[in-house]
């Protein structure tokens, strides 16, 4: 069995290293050699000279975040990076993403969700991996693919299904739908719908555990954040700025990059100068990760560490997870602009089918088992969506709730009723 690290890479950067992109053509994602994209090289540990910092307001170096996990594996007797009841849980939530997300597609053509929907097919290794390591306490920040986010943290499939249906039964009451789930009882902070808006956020909530304990004394206060976010976000001022602030005050916080190589229909090879996301986190003080984002193992190895040493005080890490969406962007995206056979390459290296095959050749759990995960899952799909097709609306009363911190001033007339229920409220808008 091959390491954990097989395919990752932790380093520290010199700051003489010459810039990959230096004196290189534009990169043609279609043309480009670079292993980066499809990559399936192994890629080793790589050891650099020690820094050589004059900054004196810098108290400790830069530390690869490899080490302790390297050291662990060494002494380990068991090459399994599993054991069986971690192994089921793992396999179970990936596979209630997958068929949560295919369902949402069914649902969305037969007209019960409305607006841009957008799939994490093909990425659950992301998700699984990192949060599934997560306690109650910890918090979640996503971005507007967040439905799988929100399950694999706990909220119920029932509730993430109403929300997209638009019922009061959702986790926001149906007035946030597929971009903007969130879950007060799970610390789920959000879908954002911009790109780059959950970065503060997160970090501001990985700056509320960090006061809590050093600041209020809390000494249970041990709660980490992950921000999760794609490598269309990377070149935007938000990333930057969290990144310098996270490193500055050593947050408990792992930025998440998924990067599914592309951005819309930007190829992330032609978006950016420097692909590699990973090496901007030794640029901030921080440990910088490059991750096979199809194996779930290899991200949880990563995450398990990177997590573990922002509750532990170490600070941040910023962990890239090359991955890929099997669908297009959203579900009103045709996909013709990504490669075919780039999308057969991705697609032959399903990251449910490989855990399936890791599961069954090291005699884990046997295919009866797995089958019977797989079934369990269809029922509460199909639960979820009777459940949230049976759901009420939500009342009119309900539209100018949570949108003003006071709404006395403008949501509700001098009667003390909405305004929204006065029958002349809409009068000279459109109806549709």
């Amino acid at each position: 069995m091959a390491s954990a690290f097989s395919a990752t890479k932790f380093t520290l950067l010199n700051s003489t290293t010459p810039r990959s992109h230096d004196n290189q053509p534009l990169y043609d994602p279609l043309k480009s050699t670079t292993s980066f994209l499809g990559s399936t090289r192994k890629l080793c540990f790589t050891s650099f000279p020690k820094l050589n910092i004059h900054n004196s307001q810098r108290r400790s170096p830069v530390v690869a975040v490899s080490e302790a996990v390297k050291e662990k594996k060494l002494k380990s007797t068991s090459n399994l990076l599993i054991t069986k009841e971690e192994g089921l849980v793992l396999y179970e939530d990936m596979v209630l993403g997958r068929a949560f997300e295919d369902m949402c597609a069914q649902m969305y053509y037969r007209g019960k969700m409305f607006g841009f929907v957008h799939l994490y097919n093909g990425q659950e290794a992301v998700s699984t991996g990192f949060i599934k390591l997560l306690k109650k306490e910890d918090y979640v920040v996503s971005t507007y693919r967040d439905h799988v986010h929100a399950l694999s943290k706990g909220v119920p499939a029932r509730a993430v299904m109403s929300e997209l249906f638009g019922k009061t039964t959702g986790c926001c009451r149906g007035q946030g739908g597929s971009m903007h789930m969130f879950s007060k009882e799970h610390n789920v902070l959000g879908g954002f719908a911009f790109i780059g808006e959950g970065i503060p956020v997160a970090t501001g909530a990985a700056f509320t555990s960090k006061y809590k304990r050093e600041v209020l004394k809390e000494a249970d206060s041990e709660d980490v954040t992950l921000a999760f976010f794609g490598d269309g976000t990377c070149n935007n001022g938000q990333f930057f700025e969290c990144l310098n602030m996270a490193a500055l005050w050593k947050l408990p916080i792992v930025f998440v990059v998924e990067n599914n190589l592309w951005a819309i229909g930007m190829s992330h090879l032609r978006a950016t100068s420097d692909p590699e996301i990973w090496k901007k986190g030794p640029a901030f003080g921080m440990p910088g990760v490059h991750v096979d984002g199809m194996d779930v193992l290899k991200v949880r190895e990563v995450a398990k560490e990177a997590i573990g040493r922002a509750r532990m005080g170490g600070g941040p890490t910023l962990v890239e997870c090359e991955t890929y969406r099997f669908r297009g962007h959203s579900l009103a995206d045709p996909d013709e602009l990504r490669d075919p056979a780039e999308k057969a390459h991705y697609a032959a290296r399903d990251p449910i089918t490989f855990l399936k095959k890791y599961i069954i050749e090291n005699e884990l759990a046997s295919e009866a088992e797995l089958k019977a995960i797989e079934k369990k899952i269809d029922e509460v799909v199909e639960d979820a969506v009777e459940f949230a097709d049976e759901s009420p609306l939500p009342p009119r009363s309900q539209l100018l709730e949570n949108v003003f911190a006071d709404p006395k001033g403008f949501g509700i007339g001098p009667d003390g009723r909405y305004r929204c229920e006065d029958p002349k409220f809409t009068q000279g808008t459109a109806h549709v």
